[in-house]
């Protein structure tokens, strides 16, 4: 029971940050943040969810800065 809210948790958290963010600084610590939910859950199945958040924030941070939309200014 405690992992299923743990899951609702992450997912309220991760749709609620989701949209948030044009610069590429506000898409890194939205993806990190959900990523680091995200690893926590997938390491606590495997055991260390510290190291899965560690693993989960680096790669969200890195998505998400990577996939900041490009801002034209004419």
């Amino acid at each position: 029971m405690l992992r299923l809210k743990s899951l609702a948790l992450v997912g309220v958290l991760a749709m609620a940050t989701a949209a948030c963010g044009d610069r590429p600084v506000d898409r890194a610590l939205t993806g990190g943040a959900i990523g680091a939910g995200g690893g926590a859950l997938i390491g606590a199945a495997a055991g260390n969810p510290w190291a899965g958040a560690a693993v989960g924030a680096v790669g969200g941070a890195a998505i998400g800065a990577a996939t900041t939309p490009r801002q034209y200014n004419y």
